[in-house]
């Protein structure tokens, strides 16, 4: 048995239906054609590779279900996480919108990494706030195709994500509040500098960009459809966050398989739980307070609007995780203790893996959730040690 016991909280979503087909209104938000597009796009980048999907054969035995599959993020683009295919799209794609208008000409990756257009790129600033990973791969992107830079952090940040952002030759500006403060205050400061917000969060106002992220993404989930050569999975868990990476997993698989799409599972830290708060009142709530999770990366209290609608219609279960499940899992999939493959594992990466674990060891749970032993589960391995000191702490129990 798997030495875990998971404090879980749950909220079945009333509104969700996996017999309606995906709303045609939310195509405009996120479609299989533009994902496509996304996809030929990105895996043309210096690079790029798909990242492994691993079956745990023994954690699955553990938890007498059929099979467990781990999406492994923290090898993407050298960058440690998935956010690297969201932020830098993100990028891209507004730098071509630049130089279309410009020029009159379509621009290509080979075009920017050449610095073909320097002239009109050079002077653009890109900015956004983060919990690390997104500003890295913003601040990774305005490198790789020669715009500037300047990422907002808040105080939770750690040292070592602040590195490794600036790292990229971004200007690091460190916000003394939430995440959710760093987002108005590079807002505020884009208008007056007019720089252009790159942000994986959308607001009233600001809803087109976040898209292109969510777009990235999707990257990762043709991947991922790929890889499993015709097997549907039954479940899949997901971190939540401000909801962007939830909605663009719901609304691909959703269009993508269908009646056959699987069980919608969001997990977010007890402390920062917007989404199932949302889903409560169905309609954007805003958690206050301090947001204080080991999971940074899911350290949010705010809904992003555009991903919102999605989420509402599509997520089955919004699922809160305690903080006494993050490490135990680290530790888990780093020592490969039944006989999987060792994997590197960030503290916002385990989340879906505690989640599962806790609903599977609990008959009453797993009911909730319809786990048995027919079961087929898919985990977003989200990041990997993206700070590694703090990572090799929590391996060895002293953070």
């Amino acid at each position: 048995m798997i030495p875990l016991k998971s404090r879980l909280s749950h909220f079945p979503n009333p509104r969700a239906d996996k017999n309606i087909p995906y709303p045609s209104e939310f195509k405009s938000i996120l479609n299989l054609q533009d994902a496509q597009q996304t996809f030929d796009e990105i895996s043309q980048w210096p690079g790029y590779e798909a990242t492994q999907l691993h079956e745990l054969k023994g954690i699955s035995q553990q938890m007498a279900v059929a099979k467990v599959w781990y999406k492994d993020e923290a090898p993407r683009f050298g960058l440690g996480s998935f956010k690297a295919l969201g932020g830098a799209y993100a990028v891209f794609v507004q730098l071509k919108r630049i130089i279309k208008e410009k020029t009159g000409e379509e621009a290509t990756i080979q075009d920017l990494i050449e610095r073909r257009f320097a002239e009109h790129v050079a002077s653009v600033v890109v900015t956004c706030a983060t919990d690390g990973n997104h500003g890295r791969s913003v601040a990774w992107g305005a490198q790789l195709f020669g715009c500037q830079c300047v990422i907002y952090i808040h105080r939770d940040v750690s040292v070592g994500r602040e590195k490794a952002i600036e790292s990229y030759e971004s200007i690091v500006v460190r916000v003394k509040g939430t995440y959710d403060d760093s987002v108005r205050q590079a807002a505020k400061d884009a208008k007056e500098h007019a720089r252009i917000v790159v942000s994986d969060t959308s607001y009233a106002g600001y809803m087109e960009i976040p898209k292109y992220v969510a777009l990235g993404y999707t990257v990762m989930l043709k991947e991922i459809v790929d890889q499993l050569d015709g097997q549907v999975p039954t479940h899949v868990f997901m971190q939540g966050g401000v909801g962007g990476l939830a909605s663009a997993v719901c609304g691909y698989l959703w269009q993508y398989w269908g009646e056959q799409r699987p069980r919608m599972i969001i997990v977010e830290p007890e402390a920062a739980n917007c989404l199932q708060q949302s889903a409560r009142a169905n309609s954007p709530v805003a958690v206050e307070g301090d947001l204080e999770t080991l999971m940074a990366g899911l350290a949010c209290g705010e809904v992003s609007l555009v991903a919102w609608d999605i989420l509402n219609a599509g997520i089955d279960d919004f699922v809160t995780l305690d903080e006494n499940s993050v490490a135990p899992c680290m530790r888990l999939l780093a020592n490969g203790k039944f006989g999987d493959a060792k994997i590197v594992a960030g503290e916002s990466a385990v989340a879906g893996l505690g989640a599962a674990i806790g609903f599977a060891q609990s008959p009453e749970q797993a009911k909730a959730l319809g786990l048995d032993a027919d079961s087929r589960i898919l985990l977003i391995g989200t990041e990997g040690a993206t700070d590694p000191e703090l990572y090799q702490s929590l391996l060895a129990g002293t953070a």
